[in-house]
């Protein structure tokens, strides 16, 4: 393999006044097309100078002290450039002339490359990610913050030092320190992952410390409410408006697989009439950036009627009225509470209810489930098929109970 030309010279460095008189040695390292120069902090007349061996010619007792110096010198930069090839990282001009000065070259610090990180997704919060995914990665910045100071008792560490072990005693810690859930505690593992295939991928850490080490999920239970529950929520009567304009919003997303983030974007003009003269909803999940293509059912065209003379939608444009995320899930607790469903409903439920009861679950084609959904592989689609091939099961075990009796 070839590697850069590494040389030095000493020669005689003149200043810009120079009239005569001794002149300051210097030497002048070159690694490829890039170099460096230092003052030797000696100096030498320059018609005693030998510039094609970069010694002083001469026999006298100071030539040979000053030509001995120089030896050593140069053996300096030799030694500095060999223990860097022992390393077998890429010798920079930098690294070589940290190593001869004494002067440590400028360590790369993990949480500085984080906060880096972190800071590019804040300018780019709405058009390419949303701001819960950049609250998620400030969480895991705090996290693996508070994980460093409790481990090693520092603020940073060097990228150099992240290892196999401290992966495996990160996830230890966010489990027994912070409680985390184990899915939590991957989600955690998978945002500093990305920081350090950023910094493999730009040259600046040679290994990945996740080698071997595989974040994995556990599979959970997609909660989804029943048809029967969907009917109960439908045709309540509540007695506050604030509560009947959650449920409808509530009831929009169970009957489009819209997310809360995508449920707050829709404008009139994302509704078209497709070729079979039924309105569609066509928009960019703002998550994946991927296409949701929705046929309009009678429910949400019911609601998205209601609410079109509302104040709120008159004046921004938008489809429907929609609350801050932490008040829509405080209503729906009171909902459930009013409807009689005991458990927690949340308004993520509302896509989980649209993949499995709404659609798989009356025959609609996984693909076509997969395209309304936005997502950009069938396989996440598939976890919601599992659900629905467990309700079957559980129906018909239910079934033969009763036929045995």
């Amino acid at each position: 393999m070839l590697t850069n030309r590494f040389s030095m010279l000493f020669y005689l460095k003149k200043r810009s006044n120079y009239v005569s008189g001794p002149l300051p040695i210097y030497i002048r390292v070159s690694i490829g097309s890039e170099r460096f120069e230092l003052a030797t902090k000696r100096e030498c007349e320059p018609e005693k100078w030998n510039a094609a061996a970069g010694r002083k010619n001469g026999t006298r007792e100071d030539t040979r002290l000053l030509n001995a110096y120089l030896d050593t010198f140069q053996a300096k930069v030799y030694e500095a450039h060999r223990q860097l090839m022992s390393t077998g990282n890429e010798i920079t001009i930098e690294a070589l002339k940290a190593s001869v000065t004494g002067v440590a070259e400028k360590k790369i610090m993990f949480l500085e490359q984080f906060a880096k990180h972190n800071a590019r997704l804040v300018e780019l919060k709405g058009t390419d990610y949303a701001h819960g995914t950049i609250l998620r990665y400030n969480t895991s910045y705090q996290h693996t913050k508070e994980y460093i100071k409790w481990k090693f008792k520092l603020g940073d560490i060097e990228i150099e030092k992240l290892s196999y072990e401290f992966i495996t005693d990160f996830e230890f810690w966010l489990k027994t320190q912070k409680k985390c859930g184990h899915n939590t505690t991957m989600r955690y593992l998978g945002y500093c992952k990305k920081i350090v295939l950023g910094l493999i991928k730009t040259g600046l850490l040679p290994r990945d410390p996740f080698f071997g080490y595989k974040v994995h999920k556990k599979e959970t239970n997609r909660a989804a409410l029943t048809e029967k529950e969907l009917k109960v929520i439908a045709n309540k009567k509540f007695p506050s408006s604030r509560l009947s304009q959650v449920r409808d919003i509530f009831l929009f997303s169970c009957y489009t697989g819209l997310s809360y983030v995508d449920v707050q974007k829709p404008t009139r003009s994302e509704i078209t009439i497709g070729q079979d003269g039924e309105q569609w909803l066509i928009i960019n999940r703002q998550k994946t950036d991927s296409q949701s293509r929705v046929l309009l059912l009678p429910v949400p065209l019911q609601i998205i009627a209601k609410y079109e003379h509302e104040p709120q939608c008159e004046i921004s444009g938008k489809l429907l009225p929609v609350s801050s995320n932490q008040k829509m899930n405080a209503y729906l607790k009171e909902i459930a509470a009013v409807c009689g469903i005991d458990r927690n409903i949340s308004f993520h439920i509302a896509r989980h209810t649209f993949a499995t009861t709404v659609t798989l679950s009356n025959g609609v084609p996984m693909e076509s489930v997969s395209k309304m959904l936005g997502h950009s592989n069938i396989r996440t689609t598939q976890i919601y098929a599992k659900i629905v091939d467990r309700k079957i099961s559980e129906d018909m075990r239910s079934l033969r109970e009763k036929l045995s009796k």
